[in-house]
């Protein structure tokens, strides 16, 4: 399959440097016109600058693609409304999403403080919801749209100090497996991608023997895949080093209790219920009250 994206226009946000601009220059390379957004701030969002958008936009079109910049930050609303009007004035339409977009405020929980901890939900989710929003109503309109979420192995599976960002990570993955159900009878197909790759974002976290193996370029394919014509939709897709997985969210068989049993019976079973054998993965969330409600009382299901 020969993944062509001429006539798609795409807006990925945090696109001036790091994952970001290598997403943008992945989609040039396919044929997307792309809006290159960036708040251009530090990576802790502070000392905003356009210039590293356009950076980026001039990168593109020196290679013989369509780019334009935008300097919208993502947490405000009304910028990124401006940004989406800004793709739609320059050509006609919005295909593609990816919310890249992202600052770290890392801290221990008991050291976090809460500004701190809202403004990390306020980029990573909000600025993703803003956006996701703003082209929504197009696609649907349309009857198309691809758009990829950035989640994390921290909001995944957890990371010493990173609360705030792995709250906000883990709380796409639950918008995705919403939107992917809103969005399918639209053409909307919307999925997860969660990196390992150097940026600046991962400088003082990685080791110097990680960092080099972990170029963003090697990611980008994930992106183009994830918004190509025959994407999946609802996907936690895992890139990094060139290595491709997929992260599921489950659910055991368990067991179930007879009326009247207690607690105790719940901390005595915790081997039975976490057994991974026969697990499956809920297409919605009433699967799980159909799965308890269609239970044989006090058994446990191999």
């Amino acid at each position: 399959m020969n993944i062509s994206l001429e006539g798609k226009v795409a807006i990925v946000t945090g696109a001036g440097g790091g994952l970001g601009r290598s997403h943008a220059l992945a989609l040039a390379a396919r044929g997307a016109r792309v809006l290159v957004n960036d708040f251009g701030g530090r990576r802790d969002g502070r000392e905003p600058s356009n210039a590293v958008a356009q950076r980026v936009a001039d990168e593109i079109a020196a290679l013989g693609g369509d780019a334009i910049a935008s300097g919208a930050d993502v947490s405000s609303v009304d910028q990124v409304a401006e940004m989406v009007d800004l793709a739609i004035a320059r050509w006609g339409r919005v295909d593609i999403l990816v919310n890249n977009a992202g600052i770290l405020r890392d801290r221990t929980f008991a050291k976090a403080e809460l500004d701190d901890f809202r403004t990390v939900l306020e980029v990573h989710l909000m600025g993703s919801v803003h956006c996701t929003k703003a082209v929504w109503e197009p696609m649907r309109q349309q009857g198309y749209g691809r758009i990829v979420f950035t989640s994390s192995s921290s909001g995944l599976y957890g990371n010493f100090g990173q609360s705030s960002y792995a709250a906000a990570k883990m709380a796409l993955v639950g918008l995705m497996n919403t939107l992917r159900l809103e969005g399918e009878k639209h053409g909307i197909r919307v999925n997860c991608l969660s990196p390992s790759a150097s940026t600046r974002m991962t400088d003082d976290i990685m080791e110097s023997e990680q960092l080099a193996l972990l170029g963003p370029e090697r990611v980008s394919p994930a992106v183009v895949a994830l918004c190509a014509e025959g994407a999946p939709n609802g996907m936690i897709l895992c890139a990094g080093g060139g290595s491709f997985e997929r992260a599921y969210v489950t659910l055991t068989r368990g067991i179930r209790l007879g009326d009247g049993e207690c607690a105790e019976q719940i901390l005595a079973q915790l081997d039975r219920i976490s057994d991974r054998t026969g697990e499956m993965i809920p297409d919605h969330g009433p699967d799980q009250a159909s799965w308890e409600m269609g239970r044989t009382p006090a058994t446990l299901v191999a």
